[in-house]
This record gives structure tokens, sequence and C-alpha cells, in this order.
């Protein structure tokens, strides 16, 4: 029987999402500032992950209310569907996040997004410290809290090289339950889903007071919504190929 002294999972979420509110509530404003700044300058937002931080590069492209001036950057050996121990192997090796980087090319206007619950691996760390060399400014999504608990793989840690960072608040090993003796239930992707929600939702609050309209994704299930997406894979398909399978 569960422990009525301990809180539940569904508490514990709800917990971490206000931690989260509290820590990031802030810098959620200057992300969705930034990303919109890039947008109406024609720029593109870089997303990037590796493993299950891949789960919020899906989130973040060719999604229904999403911003369509979105670029994955990705090697696809980071992806555990396929090869899971492979994911992992390339994901600590040097050199493989700023190859990415470099295929990619991204310059200003760009911004990145780079998605890393623990910002400890070398792949997270080059593409953010790659885009900023390049003069793109850096979000980073992660958590402060993993970050000090984890393996130091690099010298640095994804929030060394970010200009602004969301901290998540996951904490070390990820998972909730239960809570004597946290073993299962993950939250990284919950509270990093709902982290970048914000900043879409805060973002279109500024653009409705700037009185812009970002490009963005209508669901394909609606009525209409093929049609509105056509002119956006034609304004973009060119510098976004993988919407085109040309990645």
């Amino acid at each position: 029987m569960p422990d009525a002294a301990r809180p539940s999972f569904p508490d514990r979420v709800r917990a971490l999402l206000d931690d989260l509110d509290a820590a990031s509530g802030e810098a959620i404003g200057a992300a969705a500032a930034l990303v919109l700044d890039s947008v109406q300058a024609d720029g593109i937002v870089h997303v990037a992950g590796a493993g299950h931080s891949l789960a919020m590069v899906f989130e973040t492209f060719y999604r229904a209310g999403g911003l369509a001036a979105v670029r994955p950057i990705w090697d696809p050996r980071v992806a555990p569907i396929g090869d899971a121990v492979r994911s992992t192997r390339i994901e600590r090796r040097d050199g493989v996040g700023r190859a990415v980087v470099r295929n990619a090319a991204p310059a200003p206007p760009d911004v990145a997004v780079v998605f890393s619950t623990s910002g400890r691996n070398p792949y997270p760390v080059e593409v953010a410290a790659e885009c900023r060399a390049r003069g793109v400014p850096v979000v980073a999504v992660t958590s402060t809290r993993a970050s000090e608990g984890a393996a130091a793989r690099t010298e640095t840690t994804l929030a060394d090289h970010a200009d602004i960072v969301l901290d998540t608040r996951v904490p070390p090993g990820d998972v909730l339950h239960p809570a004597a003796e946290p073993r299962t239930a993950a939250a990284s992707t919950i509270l990093a889903a709902y982290a970048w929600s914000r900043v879409l939702a805060a973002l279109d609050d500024l653009a409705a007071e700037r009185g812009v309209d970002p490009p963005r994704w209508t669901s394909a299930n609606v009525p209409g919504g093929d049609e509105m997406n056509a002119a956006l894979l034609a304004r973009y398909r060119h510098r976004v190929p993988e919407l085109t399978g040309g990645g």
C-alpha cells in the first residue's frame, strides 16, 4: 500500500513543475524573446539532443502548433531506436557534436536549443559550444541538479555554453517512484516538454504584443490543415531539408 506520509507520483511531478516555474520563469520569457527575434529576422531554430532527449527534438520539429522555422541537427547514431548501446557510445564520443553543427552550418540570426538532462556528455556540450563559436545564441534545456549528480565526461557542462538556461529541476537519476527509493517513472521528458510549451506560449503572447504572426504548423488532422501547411513547406523545405527527406 502507498505510504500516505509520502507524496504520490502525481504530486511529485506537480511539485517539480512548480519548482521549474519558480527556477526558470524569467528564463522562459527570455528564451521566448530570443527565439521570436530570430524567427522575425528570418532565422532558423536549430534543435538538438541525444538519446531520450531526442524526444524533445521530435516535440519541437514539424509539430502541430509548433514553429515551422525549426531544423533538427543530429547524427542518426544517437537515436536509441535501432542500436541503443551504440547511441550511448556515440553520445560520449568526442567530435560528433561539433561535426553535426558543421554540417548544419547555423549562422546569425539563427538560434540553437539544446536538450540534455544531465548536460555532461560530449555530444550536447559540443553542439552548444560550436553554435556559440559561430555566433549563434544557445538556449539549454537541462537540469542543474542532474548535472551536478552526473558523471563528469566533459570539463564543462551544457549550461556553461548557454546564453539562457531553462532548468527543468529533474533529480539525479531522473526517476521519481517510489518516493523513498526512486527506481522508476522518469520525469525528464514531462518537464522538458512543459518547459518548451511554456516557451511557445510566452512567444505567442509576445508576438501578439508585437503584432506579428510567427510561422506555425497546423494539425494535419483538422480541416484545412494540409492546405495551411503547404505554404510553410514551400517556404522552409530548402532551408530545412529534413522536412522532405533531403537531410
